[in-house]
């Protein structure tokens, strides 16, 4: 894997997570109490041998650039690797901002090109699951391809949403559809059990979606960027032009946990599905195939006679007296008596506040971080260093599906309220 190179796209402005990407780029969203989704990526790599990858960033890269450099120095852990950040520039001869994935990819070629390098596996930076590249490469290398799209059997609603693959028996790219629908969909019905899935299960996913997760041999690649300047997208551009010219394109069946974290809805069930037993959809305790995380050297979580059920809680973290049920509780979080927590993430703080700091807060009109007592919370995100006061109900009383209430500090999507970043809901306040 030495002569492969990662290029991991950062997205763009992450509008349908929005308020979680008001501050943060869509791959710096914390995720499962205390990781970041660009974390998934570069684990996959590192448990994967490669360790030679670049992340392109464009809206809102500060944070995760800080947690990069804070995270991830391979030539000392990891070998002679690097993770390293590309921000979209303008210069003469590209004056205009990242327009699509294979426009980002284009505008640093120049770059990517001075390695010496067989393929280039290209990725995003927002999703949630746990693949050896490797086999994927050597899957891409036996079969002599230009080109491997990994590919995730689906149902019929959820092929709607995707690029569809119509493979032969060999896995061999035929036909590629952007998100088709009616007739045009039942035309990219694919006998999935080739690909080792169990009769019932082919029966239920007879659709091969793309992951959006790409190898391209290197020559492939640049000539394909070259000769189409006006293309921006792979998915709906660049992988139709290939297999019209007549590259060898095949897919690479990937039957496991993958979720796009695309929504806050989607965002929110990921999360909370980590609370599942026994067995999770997805699970960070594998020792074999570790995800990292920036090391924080944070203290034990404190637990001063606090009932908690099917839940997580981040290090660092101080509960008193309150009830926690199926809620993922994120690095710092400090729940104070008498609360109730309900199908709820906490995304815990950045900083921690002495009881001197929290007491004088008080004095002052102030609220400290965390939630504060007798409140009660359910089908929520408080995202980071929030300050949510005494006696407060965040229950989306009215069942309200969307709304903007910026002004208060919270936004409603997909029936979940989303206590913005650094965000103070004062005493009494019932949402």
């Amino acid at each position: 894997m030495k002569r492969v190179l990662a290029i991991i796209l950062g997205g763009g402005a992450g509008t349908r997570l929005y308020p979680l990407t008001k501050m943060r780029a869509k791959p710096a969203v914390p995720l499962a109490g205390k990781y970041r989704l660009i974390d998934i990526p570069i684990s996959n790599c590192i448990n994967s041998d490669i360790n030679k990858m670049y992340v392109m960033t464009q809206f809102n890269s500060a944070s995760l650039n800080r947690h990069l450099s804070q995270t991830y120095n391979l030539s000392n852990s990891f070998g002679e690797g690097f993770v390293e950040v590309l921000a979209a520039q303008q210069t003469p001869d590209s004056p205009t901002w990242f327009e699509g994935t294979a426009d980002a990819v284009r505008k640093y070629q120049w770059l990517f090109q001075e390695w010496d390098v067989d393929e280039y596996l290209i990725l995003s930076g927002d999703q949630l699951y746990r693949m050896d590249y490797s086999l994927f490469i050597e899957h891409h290398r036996r079969s002599g391809a230009d080109l491997t799209v990994a590919a995730l059997p689906v149902d019929p609603k959820q092929a709607e949403a995707f690029g569809l693959m119509r493979t032969d028996e060999n896995g061999a790219i035929k036909e590629f559809r952007e998100k088709p629908k009616g007739d045009s969909l039942l035309e990219m019905v694919v006998d999935t059990s080739r690909f080792g899935l169990s009769a019932d299960s082919a029966k239920e996913r007879p659709y091969l979606a793309s992951m959006g997760i790409y190898v391209f041999s290197g020559q492939t690649l640049f000539d394909l960027l070259d000769k189409y300047p006006g293309y921006k997208d792979f998915g709906k551009e660049i992988i139709p032009e290939a297999l019209a010219r007549g590259d060898k394109l095949q897919s690479y069946v990937f039957d496991d946990y993958w979720e796009d974290i695309g929504t806050i809805g989607a965002f929110y069930e990921a999360n909370l599905a980590l609370t599942q037993q026994p067995t999770p959809p997805f699970s960070f305790y594998d020792e074999k195939f570790p995800i990292y995380t920036r090391p924080r050297y944070l203290p034990p979580s404190k637990l001063v006679d606090a009932q908690i059920t099917n839940s997580i809680i981040g290090e660092g973290s101080i509960l008193k007296s309150c009830s926690i049920h199926h809620c993922v509780l994120g690095v710092r979080s400090r729940i104070e008596s008498d609360c109730v927590l309900q199908d709820t993430l906490v995304m815990g703080a950045d900083f921690f506040e002495s009881p001197d700091e929290r007491a004088v807060l008080r004095e002052r009109g102030g609220i400290p971080l965390g939630v504060g007592k007798g409140t009660t919370v359910k089908r929520a995100i408080l995202d980071k260093n929030t300050r949510i006061g005494s006696g407060v109900s965040i229950i989306n009383k009215d069942n309200v599906e969307e709304a903007d209430c910026s002004d208060q500090g919270f936004y409603i999507r997909n029936g979940i309220v989303v206590v913005q970043k650094n965000a103070t809901i004062a005493d009494g306040t019932v949402i």
